[in-house]
């Protein structure tokens, strides 16, 4: 989309706020085990599902053997559960022998040598969510050195059983921590998600100074109302949370469920989309060793990997809310492109939207438009009308270049994402700009 604003900002502006450890300068992709496999210990009676080191073992040769670490997932992440109820002699954390026999370096080894990463999961009250020993604030110096130790590339940091005093003060703690040990380790916070996600309780200049990402809503469920109720949320909010994100600084709509049990192919298919508009991290929760074909290929879809992993990290935003129940969202990209996604909210039969690049504020030209789904492409003119048939709660999606145009956001002088040079949220098709 070539905006009719044209103004003049480095590359160095959208990331003068971001946290300097070098990590995460696209969304980080990879596995997680929480959504899939939540808190089973049961060992004895569910071997291959339970928190154990078989089965991050499992998933790492799976996106080593199959075809993900190429894409760019490349992080497995232990979630809760992975610990003993108490600390060692000198008071660390330590994994449960019994379901960890190697400890978490030889995990660690173990990715390293495959050329993944390891993340771990901590949470800054007494407990975490699931009872086992949390990090207060007198912790916290020595879990960070012990994370770093064990060889650690991420650490997602929970806040149940925290207040927002300890909250205020432990998110800020952990990231000087972490970045004192010398490792290189992605700091994922939830601290906006226990303060509502929104300002003036969350100041996210100043998470963007802490950490790399963070979760700013509840978790996600295997249910197609789960993800539509996070979709809601992130684009009703979408004026404070769109200039937040950025190279080293992600908004985190929580995991991909693609595969799993509760989202139909189409659903599926609309959540990697607005995933990749959104410029989330693409953290699957899902059983890789018996995964679907038709799943696989909408998590292993390169254009739209490209598109969520677009160098420029600008998040995206939905452009039309119509009276038909079709919504369009757009993201720029680099390489004078950008990216449409045509969402149905219909349940009944697949609508018929009729609209032209002019119409999306597109200026006048011809554009190479490409499904991203199909991999069809052809070329379009602005003012040329078309049809998109969308299927109910399903997407099309479109890879838009233009050679020879530039693309521009709108900066206010301070260097912040001012947002709009877009058309408004209404119920018609809206001319001009804000």
């Amino acid at each position: 989309m070539t905006l009719a604003v044209l103004v003049f900002a480095s590359a160095a502006t959208l990331t003068t706020f971001a946290l300097d450890n070098g990590v995460m300068r696209t969304p980080p992709m990879g596995w997680l085990a929480w959504e899939r496999y939540r808190c089973d210990i049961d060992c004895e009676n569910d071997p291959k599902n339970c928190i154990s080191e078989n089965l991050f073992i499992d998933m790492a040769d799976r996106l080593f053997e199959d075809g993900w670490k190429e894409l760019g997932y490349v992080y497995v992440n232990i979630d809760d559960c992975w610990s003993l109820k108490i600390r060692d002699k000198q008071g660390r954390l330590q994994p449960d022998p019994k379901r960890f026999p190697g400890g978490i370096p030889k995990l660690s080894h173990y990715m390293h040598d495959r050329g993944l990463k390891l993340g771990i999961y901590g949470d800054m009250g007494n407990y975490t969510c699931m009872g086992y020993p949390g990090t207060p604030l007198d912790k916290i110096e020595l879990d960070a050195q012990t994370f770093a130790d064990w060889g650690v590339d991420m650490f997602k940091f929970d806040g149940c059983y925290s207040n927002a005093t300890d909250q205020e003060q432990g998110y800020p703690l952990m990231s000087k921590a972490l970045n004192a040990t010398g490792r290189p380790i992605g700091y994922s916070c939830s601290w906006p998600a226990y303060q509502g996600g929104l300002p003036p309780k969350v100041n996210y200049t100043q998470l963007g100074q802490l950490c790399n990402l963070w979760r700013n809503y509840g978790d996600i469920q295997d249910s197609w109302d789960s993800v539509l109720s996070i979709i809601d949320w992130v684009f009703e909010n979408q004026d404070v949370l769109t200039p937040a994100a950025g190279p080293g600084r992600w908004n985190d709509p929580d995991m991909l469920i693609v595969g799993d049990f509760g989202l139909s192919m189409d659903q599926s298919r609309s959540q990697m989309a607005l995933w990749a508009i959104m410029a989330a991290p693409l953290f699957m929760s899902n059983d890789l060793r018996i995964i679907s074909g038709e799943a696989r290929s909408i998590l292993q879809n390169k254009m739209i990997i490209s598109i969520n992993q677009d160098v420029l990290g600008f998040q995206g935003r939905r452009i039309l809310k119509e009276k038909s129940g079709i919504e369009v969202f757009w993201r720029t990209l680099s390489n004078n492109a950008s990216a449409l996604v045509f969402f149905s909210r219909r349940t009944d039969m697949p609508y018929r939207y009729k609209t032209s690049l002019s119409k999306l504020n597109y200026t006048a030209g011809s554009y190479k438009v490409t499904d991203v789904f199909t991999d069809k492409s052809d070329m379009l003119k602005d003012s040329t009308d078309f049809v998109v048939s969308v299927n109910p709660t399903g997407v099309v999606m479109w890879y838009i270049s233009a050679p020879g145009k530039l693309h521009f956001h709108h900066f206010n002088r301070d260097g912040k994402l001012r947002g709009p040079a877009y058309p408004a949220e209404e119920n018609a098709i809206p001319r001009g700009f804000l």
